[in-house]
């Protein structure tokens, strides 16, 4: 599919960008309930996955926003929150040349009151494999996008499925709390060679970017006996996978390989079609992520 930026030479004007959630709430008063938006929530360090969503929000909806903010509290100690990249100035251009209409950019404060106690917190997802590996990560998470759908009242919001717990928790907010919105899960974009984009890919080294596919392969491995052997258990679909993750010398760490239900993200026994196999593995110190559906 040709791409909005390649068949837009310019916009004749840039996306307005708001720094506070008051300046943006000034707009979407006067937005009509006839124009649909479309709306794509970032950290920022934009990179082809995220333009993907874009693309698709620009080709369906009247008015695109999307919103960069590194939001705190779905980060644990120790994690990589002050290393994060920042660039709003680069990431604005690339969200102008997709089309992107407004950009919504609060600071933590605003985000983030002096005397801030509500937290939105989703039943289950403490105990899945990311959030026993990532403690207080879906609160933080399920707290920020209930935030920000309220600030933005997005008539379609875009995800990728490269982080396939999250995209569940999510329509399960939307779902349970009755929200006025469409939940649209994109396909995960990867490089040539398999892995997932993401931007902490920046941080491998170059000899851990060529051992990173290895991610990819695993799930390959997985999906491949699946196919082969449609009963097979998720134990040996999890031996197969991390087999391959072994092969590698470069994978320090293997926190979890699970087989999820799609619509709970809770272990299955037995998978069956639809299912998400899912990893978080370290290639050298970097912490990589990655799944995919059976």
């Amino acid at each position: 599919m040709t791409s909005y930026a390649a068949t837009t030479a310019s916009r004749a004007t840039k996306p307005i960008l708001y720094s506070t959630i008051s300046s943006f709430r000034k707009f979407r008063r006067n937005v009509s309930p006839t124009q649909s938006i479309g709306f794509v929530p970032t950290m920022g360090a934009l990179h082809e996955g995220h333009l993907s969503l874009v693309e698709k929000a620009r080709h369906h909806n009247d008015i695109v926003i999307a919103s960069v903010f590194v939001n705190p509290t779905q980060f644990g100690q120790g994690e990589d929150f002050d290393k994060y990249p920042r660039q709003l100035e680069q990431d604005s251009e690339l969200l102008a040349d997709y089309g992107v209409d407004h950009i919504l950019a609060p600071s933590i404060d605003d985000m983030y009151g002096n005397h801030h106690a509500t937290v939105v917190n989703v039943k289950g997802f403490d105990n899945i494999p990311e959030g026993l590996a990532r403690p207080g990560h879906f609160q933080g998470v399920a707290t920020i996008v209930t935030k920000l759908f309220n600030i933005v009242q997005p008539t379609n919001a875009y995800f990728g499925q490269k982080d396939a717990a999250q995209c569940v928790l999510i329509q399960r907010i939307v779902e349970d709390l009755n929200m006025d919105l469409t939940v649209v899960v994109m396909d995960t974009i990867r490089e040539s060679d398999g892995l997932a984009k993401s931007s902490r890919n920046a941080y491998l080294t170059p000899i851990e970017r060529q051992a990173a596919p290895v991610v990819y392969r695993s799930l390959q491995t997985a999906k491949q006996l699946f196919d082969q052997k449609p009963n097979a258990s998720s134990a040996e679909l999890v031996a197969a996978t991390r087999s391959v993750l072994q092969s590698e010398p470069l994978v320090s760490e293997i926190q979890y390989i699970s087989i999820d239900s799609k619509d709970t993200m809770q272990p299955v026994a037995q998978p069956k079609a639809g299912a998400i196999i899912s990893l978080a593995c370290k290639v050298g110190t970097v912490r990589l992520i990655d799944n995919i559906v059976l």
